[in-house]
C-alpha cells in the first residue's frame, strides 16, 4: 500500500482550499456563532494525550455548554462511566476541539482551543440541577472557530435516514462479546431505567 509521507505530496493531491473555507474562520465568539452553540444539546469533545486520541460526545437537554464569554465555553463533566479519559488529556495536554450539532440542520460548529478543568463550586454550581453539580467543569478557550461543511451530514442523510437501531449491536450485545456468561438481554432492557435518576 503506498502512503502519503509529506505535507508536499498531501498538497499535491488536492486543489487549493477554497477561499471561503479559510475566511470563515473567527477566534472568537459572534452572535451568530452564540446563536447556533445555544440551540446546541450535544457536541462531540476530543482530546489529545500521550496513550493518543479520545472522542467522547457530551449532551443535555437544554444548551450542553455555557458561554462564559466571548473567548471561553464552560462544558460540564456530567455523570458517565468514570473512565475520565477525556479528563486526564485535559490535565496533560490541554488541547481540545468541541464539535456542536443541532438536530435537523446538516451544518456543524467547530471551536479549536485549550482547556483546562476547574472543580470551582463558582463554576460548578452554575449547573446545578436538582440538587446535583458536575463534580468539574471543562474551560475551553476558544482559539478558532468555524462552521463545517454540511456534505458529510447529507451524503449520511443523517437527519432523514430511517432508523436503523435494529440492525447493530446493542450495548449488552458488545459487552457479551468480551464476557461470554454476561446477560446482555437484561442489561438492555433494565437500561433506561437504570440510567434515569445518573444523568446529572
Amino acid at each position: 500500500m503506498h502512503t502519503i509521507d509529506t505535507i508536499d505530496e498531501l498538497e499535491a493531491l488536492y486543489e487549493a482550499a477554497v477561499p471561503g473555507a479559510l475566511t470563515k474562520v473567527t477566534p472568537t465568539m459572534t452572535p451568530l456563532y452564540r446563536q447556533w452553540i445555544e440551540a446546541s444539546r450535544f457536541l462531540v469533545l476530543t482530546t489529545v494525550g500521550p496513550e493518543g486520541t479520545d472522542a467522547s460526545p457530551r449532551g443535555d437537554d437544554g444548551p450542553v455548554v455555557h458561554i462564559a464569554d466571548d473567548h471561553t465555553i464552560w462544558l460540564p463533566d456530567w455523570r458517565g462511566n468514570n473512565r475520565i479519559d477525556s479528563l486526564r488529556n485535559v490535565v496533560r495536554d490541554g488541547r481540545v476541539s468541541l464539535m456542536f450539532m443541532v438536530p435537523g440542520c446538516d451544518n456543524v460548529v467547530r471551536v479549536n482551543g485549550t482547556a483546562v478543568l476547574s472543580p470551582d463550586p463558582a463554576i460548578t454550581t452554575q449547573f446545578e440541577r436538582g440538587g446535583k453539580n458536575p463534580k468539574a467543569v471543562i474551560v475551553t478557550t476558544i482559539g478558532e472557530m468555524y462552521f463545517q461543511c454540511a456534505k458529510a451530514l447529507m451524503r449520511s442523510e443523517l437527519w432523514t435516514s430511517r432508523d436503523a437501531s435494529d440492525s447493530v449491536p446493542t450495548a449488552g450485545e458488545f459487552l457479551k462479546e468480551v464476557k461470554n456468561d454476561f446477560d446482555a438481554k437484561s442489561y438492555d432492557e433494565g437500561y433506561p431505567e437504570y440510567a434515569k435518576s445518573k444523568m446529572w
